[in-house]
């Protein structure tokens, strides 16, 4: 339940490049978008290039991952002048320490920039800063002033690059990655000749947008610090896209700097409160990350001044690792110092859960649910322990709430099916089925269950459901959802 596609990618921070590389072909048709980008244009246009990267790239769906970035981008915007579309926030899993947002109001924030920052600040700093560029419309304008091929050929050429990058085989994976790099020269000069002109409005506005919504001005300056220190300690082949596509660090700090002096003082004494951004850090570090570098982490902290979270990440390592007698007296440390914390209530809960112990999980995550009606996840677990039990009514009753909560996640459907077919509602059970390989990418076993539930599918209701379904497995093309200008 944590991501729509397992694909880990490697060359993921070659994808916005390439994506304004297309839009810089020379190739002029009878559909060119030149000087008349326009802001139906750019929804459209961004909403196809999301879905590319949702079937193509790792997007994280842990509701509490999910939601806090979420709420963080929400928090930001609120600041931000009314836009002709709503902003939409989306992590995914790569260790970069990378933000962008592209046309549309769709933000991308990698899990390597929340794990590398100290403090929730920092990151609301650097998207802030991306917010800064889509109110400002960066990219829309600058793609006005472009030759562009038609939306079709655009998305075409697009998804072949992704199949390429994302391709199963290790040859396919390098072809994508050259056919990205082949590319790369003369788009991202391009772009930073653009970028070098518009950062520094994105900065200033961005620390407008940053402290309208209550955090310390001084939290920009240091997330540029942490990112210009994590410079070092990679390879020149894979500096973070954050220092890659927004250059000059060391100017960009001095003049943010300059600004503080402008600014009233009380502004400089806003603490930082971390509570929330700490736990989602240990949830990316300890379920996200490799296991050898997350256990290194948490074992370089001393026994005596590790906090309930760090006992808490190690519970969930060890757990990982199947080392099951070192998880449980880790979540027992982590209880005894934070006894009524929701997050570790819940992560015991699920892994008495993981080891067949259902008579220990079920307490845990019923409090740990009771505390806080919002955990997704811990209402997931304990649909699941009653799915084990047999009690399917309450099983799929519950499931059903969890999926009205996250209602894209390849597995709450695919539990929620086996627990109709188990239970011998076979149409309801198909149809679920169908929709996890969809969420799943795997359209070949969505077209099975399909067949299987259309068969089924008897009364009114179940035409209707099955209606639903064939029109969200089998949409109409982008051409015959309206005709314009980016076709």
């Amino acid at each position: 339940m944590l991501i729509r596609n397992k694909i880990i990618l490697q060359t993921t921070s070659l994808i916005l490049i390439f994506f304004f590389s297309l839009w810089m072909t020379p190739q002029a048709t009878a559909n060119s978008l030149f000087g008349d980008f326009t802001v139906k244009d750019e929804i459209r246009l961004g909403k196809e290039f999301d879905k590319m990267v949702r079937s193509r790239l790792p997007v994280i769906l842990d509701p509490q991952i999910d939601g806090y970035v979420k709420n963080l981008v929400d928090r930001i915007a609120k600041h931000i002048p009314p836009q002709p579309f709503p902003i939409k926030a989306t992590v995914i899993r790569n260790n970069a320490m990378n933000a962008f947002a592209v046309p549309g109001g769709y933000v991308y924030v990698y899990t390597g920039l929340i794990l590398n920052m100290k403090h929730e600040a920092e990151l609301a700093a650097v998207i802030g800063h991306e917010l800064a560029h889509v109110s400002l419309r960066h990219v829309a304008r600058r793609m006005e002033k472009m030759k562009m091929v038609s939306f079709a050929s655009m998305l075409g050429t697009l998804a072949g690059m992704l199949v390429g990058i994302a391709g199963g085989g290790s040859n396919m994976g390098n072809l994508g990655s050259a056919i990205a790099m082949g590319s790369m020269g003369g788009a991202k000069s391009a772009y930073l000749n653009y970028t070098q002109e518009n950062e520094r409005e994105a900065d200033h506005l961005g620390m407008n947008y940053l402290v309208a919504a209550g955090y310390n001005p001084e939290s920009m300056v240091d997330g540029f610090k942490v990112m210009k220190q994590r410079q070092w300690h990679i390879s020149n082949t894979n500096i973070p896209t954050y220092l890659s596509t927004h250059p000059g660090l060391d100017s960009r700090i001095g003049y943010l700097e300059d600004r503080f002096k402008r600014m009233p003082p009380e502004y400089f004494k806003r603490k930082n409160d971390d509570a929330a951004f700490f736990k989602v850090q240990t949830l990316i570090r300890a379920r996200l990350t490799s296991p050898d570098v997350a256990l290194a982490h948490y074992l370089a902290i001393p026994e005596n001044k590790r906090t309930c979270l760090d006992h808490l990440g190690l519970g969930i390592v060890y757990s990982r690792t199947k080392k099951y007698k070192l998880a449980e007296q880790e979540f027992n440390k982590a209880r005894a110092l934070c006894p009524s914390d929701t997050l570790i209530l819940r992560e015991q809960g699920r892994f008495y859960f993981t080891i067949g112990k259902m008579d220990k999980a079920s307490p845990l995550l019923r409090e740990a649910y009771l505390r806080n009606p919002r955990d997704v996840m811990a209402l997931f677990f304990i649909a699941r322990i009653e799915g084990v039990r047999k009690n399917y009514k309450q099983a799929i009753l519950t499931m059903r709430r969890v999926a009205e909560m996250v209602p894209h996640d390849q597995e709450i459907h695919y539990h929620l099916g086996r627990m109709l077919g188990e239970s011998g509602h076979y149409f309801q059970a198909h149809a679920q089925l169908a929709y996890a390989a969809l969420y799943g990418h795997d359209i070949k076993q969505a077209q099975f269950h399909l067949k299987k539930a259309e068969g089924l599918a008897k009364t009114k209701k179940q035409r209707a459901e099955l209606k639903k379904l064939q029109e969200t497995i089998n949409p109409k093309p982008p051409e015959e959802e309206g005709k314009g200008k980016l076709e």
